[in-house]
């Protein structure tokens, strides 16, 4: 067997970080009580999650658990979460940040990043996504580098450790590094074989920003509404099951480890147990790099995720330059 491979990153403020996430949109607060348990047990010790995923009192329910039982200490486990889009204006930040520790049950969240560069209308009454009365989502254009400072005192405090940002392109990770104190450190985007995200990549590497990869497999389990008819399903692409064959792995396992192997945080979610305990089974193996090479042929720049719908009329949508 092949000598295991590297499972943690040093972040450039000196924080340990597991490469493969535990990831956990979608997964409701029974469902997360249920697999969050067997993915600790398996091995994963980053949870990534969101204000707006509905599931960090679950999460926090677990790890409370966890430690308690002295199964686990604090310090094993890497937790990421996530600022939601209403709470971007300067004064409304601490809230956003201090409900997670909260719902978490957490004295300090390792990293909090900004979900996304554009913002929702904050309606003061807990709605994550306002919609006018044509169905339309109240969009609010607010100053980032504001966002960012007040992020920066919660560092200070204490109650942060590392700071990141999620759906940046580059020129919003620089809009926001140029004036940071406390530098991102991640910039979580969409990223598989179709969409490597190479130009940004090397681009956040020169600025000490570390790609964190959501829907590495393709999300195949994102809703109806997200999928679009005809679209290629990546877990399908016959280079792959090749690929797979050779090093005795599944498709899904060549696909995350490729990303990892390209010094990519990964973010692996399932609610199936076997699944669980497979996506977890990358670090015995590693790519030979004409197998790299195969699947970096697969590049064919596919969204899942454009979020058009969502944002695309906002100053701040980020996709409509190359990267």
């Amino acid at each position: 067997m092949a000598e295991k491979v590297e499972d943690t990153f040093t972040l450039p403020d000196g924080q340990k970080i597991p490469v493969l996430a535990f990831g956990t949109w979608q997964v409701s607060g029974d469902k997360i009580k249920e697999v969050l348990p067997l993915a600790l047990d398996t091995g994963y010790r980053h949870i990534d999650t969101a204000y707006s995923y509905g599931n960090e009192e679950a999460i926090g329910d677990v790890l409370h658990d966890y430690f308690a039982q002295d199964k686990l200490k604090r310090a094993d486990v890497f937790v990421a979460t996530k600022l939601w889009m209403t709470f971007l204006a300067k004064d409304d930040v601490r809230q956003g940040v201090e409900e997670s520790l909260r719902r978490l049950r957490l004295d300090y969240l390792d990293l909090v990043m900004i979900h996304a560069p554009w913002g929702f209308k904050n309606r003061r009454d807990g709605t994550l996504f306002p919609l006018d009365n044509h169905g339309n989502f109240e969009l609010e254009n607010y100053d980032l580098i504001d966002t960012w400072k007040a992020l920066e005192q919660l560092v200070t405090e204490g109650k942060v450790r590392s700071l990141g940002v999620s759906n940046f392109n580059s020129v919003q990770v620089d809009l926001v590094n140029f004036v940071a104190k406390v530098p991102p450190v991640v910039n979580q985007v969409e990223c598989h074989a179709y969409l490597p995200q190479k130009e940004l990549q090397e681009f956040c590497a020169k600025r000490g920003v570390r790609l964190s990869a959501f829907a590495p497999l393709g999300s195949p389990g994102r809703p109806e509404h997200l999928i679009t008819d005809g679209e290629p399903v990546l877990l399908q692409e016959s280079v792959l099951q090749a690929i797979g064959a050779k090093y005795g792995k599944t498709p899904a396992q060549v696909l995350l480890r490729s990303l990892t192997q390209r010094g990519i945080i990964t973010i692996s979610k399932s609610i199936t147990p076997s699944r669980i305990k497979e996506n977890f089974e990358i670090f015995d193996f590693t790519l030979a790099a004409e197998d790299m090479m195969a699947i970096g042929k697969l590049r064919n720049n596919h969204r899942f995720f454009t979020f058009h719908k969502m944002a695309g009329a906002h100053p701040q949508y980020p996709f409509n330059i190359a990267f």
